[in-house]
């Protein structure tokens, strides 16, 4: 016989803030990583969607739209706060403890993470460019064999008459 386990409020409003936030992920896979039902979750977030509430954070926006410095004063103000404390702080803002365990690793890795991002977007924005320059050197390149064709056929057309006026 399976017996039916309950859940705190605090975990039940930081679980239905973690499938609003999920980003790409499935409901399933969020289900999963929080080792509840896959069924109940749909539900709350179904229960939470029909009477409108928001979770109960008080930030709406996701980790990852925090700038470094409110990322710097987060950490700052969590530091030296364990367990309860420390979860109950980052529920009141919207996070998790693994974000802060992972900001704090950018931070201490002297923000290559930040970099690595931006270097990447900075990759994605000039492989665009070097495909619109590709694109526009081939409308070029045909232009002049476009215009060439006509003299070309006006030349051999003159040719033809030439020979037959003779």
């Amino acid at each position: 016989m399976k017996v039916k386990q309950t859940y705190s409020v605090e975990f039940k409003a930081q679980a239905l803030s973690k499938v609003l936030q999920r980003g790409s992920r499935t409901v399933g896979a969020v289900a999963d990583e929080l080792n509840v039902n896959v069924l109940t979750l749909r539900k709350r977030t179904r229960g939470a969607s029909a009477t409108n509430r928001s979770p109960s954070s008080a930030d709406p926006r996701r980790p990852k739209d925090w700038s470094r410095e409110e990322r710097l004063m987060a950490l700052q103000e969590s530091h030296g706060l364990v367990d309860e404390a420390l979860h109950g702080w980052s529920r009141e803002r919207g996070l998790f403890a693994h974000h802060l365990a992972q900001w704090r690793a950018d931070f201490c890795a002297g923000g290559a993470a930040v970099s690595r991002r931006e270097s990447a977007q900075e990759v994605r924005d000039l492989k665009q460019a070097n495909v619109e320059l590709q694109r526009e050197l081939k409308r070029k390149e045909k232009a002049p064999a476009e215009a060439a064709a006509p003299l070309v056929l006006q030349k051999k057309y003159r040719a033809l008459l030439g020979d037959e006026a003779e």
